[in-house]
């Protein structure tokens, strides 16, 4: 239904009872005024609620009803007392207030914390698991996802942050061309995705107001629903990983499909240019994998045949260093 249709309804609604009101009393004009402005205001207040979260709310929920059975039970250890009935009321009415007060303070605080709360519950055998992927923003722009999708790699369900989505948005409106253009692929790589036929995916509206970083919103998140993050982002990958969440990193799942080379081994490669240190020469694999060539810099832009002689692994990735073989 839609929202709009939903509150003229509402609004009519109220004012239909407003009419049956005052119509015994001849105020029937009067009742259509006061419901209309009843409803009218209820209508504010909803609007008003947008930027409450639903985990917020059933949060502040939660601490209120923890809040008046502490209350309940306090209260009946003063009824043993001997006091005065009315004395009595008022310590019971003040108790109420201030143990709703701190437990709706204390949910509201630790709510990220809850994982009884209504909205989250898993109404799932204990020996299933559902595993959740969140996608932070450098996957997406990455592009890479789009293939790891199309191969079934990932299985369970992906879900993207509302969060993530502002963020592409943000950087497809800049006034830097370059962030422009990589925020504009980045939502079309998104559509491609969810266009994949027999890919569960979804857009979670959960937020974290209290902090405008995107990177802790993801981990805050990841937390909240017990996901996977799926990035490229080698410092989100560090501190995800140091606060005990599962990290899907694209760059070592490359890495580690790359093919394996040993001392010895032989390979054709083209020199492209110049190494850092004196007389050495740079060629790439198809896959991107750098190979430095010793006393070869009098061969630049030609292919030649060369022996492995060790291999670097780096946090940027790997190095093969190589001699020409004679």
């Amino acid at each position: 239904m839609n929202l709009l249709l939903a509150r003229i309804l509402f609004v009519l609604g109220c004012m239909s009872i407003g009419f049956q009101s005052g119509a015994p009393s001849g105020y029937g004009l009067v009742g259509i005024s006061l419901g209309g402005i009843a409803a009218m205001i209820m209508i504010l207040l909803e609007i008003g609620l947008r930027k409450v979260s639903v985990s917020g709310l059933s949060s502040a929920v939660f601490g209120l009803i923890l809040g008046l059975i502490m209350a309940k039970l306090v209260g009946d250890a003063f009824s043993l007392a001997p006091i005065e009935p009315d004395a009595l009321s008022r310590i019971r009415v003040g108790l109420t207030l201030i143990f709703c007060y701190l437990g709706m303070v204390m949910a509201l605080r630790g709510k990220d914390e809850f994982n009884i709360i209504i909205p989250y519950v898993r109404l799932r055998r204990q020996d299933q698991s559902q595993d959740v992927v969140l996608l932070d923003t450098s996957v997406i722009i990455d592009g890479r996802i789009v293939d790891i999708c199309k191969t079934r790699f990932l299985g369970g369900k992906i879900v993207i942050p509302k969060f993530v989505l502002r963020e592409l948005q943000q950087i497809a409106d800049s006034t830097d061309p370059i962030k422009r253009q990589r925020g504009r692929r980045g939502l079309e790589i998104l559509n491609t995705i969810q266009n994949e036929p027999g890919m569960d995916i979804t857009i979670h509206e959960q937020d974290f107001a209290e902090t405008n970083e995107v990177d802790t919103k993801l981990v805050l998140l990841a937390k909240l629903i017990e996901a996977k993050i799926l990035t490229v982002d080698f410092n989100l990958n560090r501190v995800a990983s140091i606060q005990g969440i599962k990290v899907l990193n694209i760059n070592e799942l490359a890495n580690a499909l790359k093919p394996v080379v040993f001392p010895g081994e032989e390979m054709h490669i083209k020199l492209i240019k110049e190494g850092k240190e004196h007389n050495q020469a740079v060629g790439y694999l198809d896959d991107g994998t750098m190979v430095v060539v010793e006393d070869a810099r009098r061969l630049i832009g030609q292919d030649v045949k060369v022996a492995v002689t060790s291999v670097l692994q780096t946090q940027a990735g790997r190095m093969i260093f190589t001699k020409i073989d004679k």
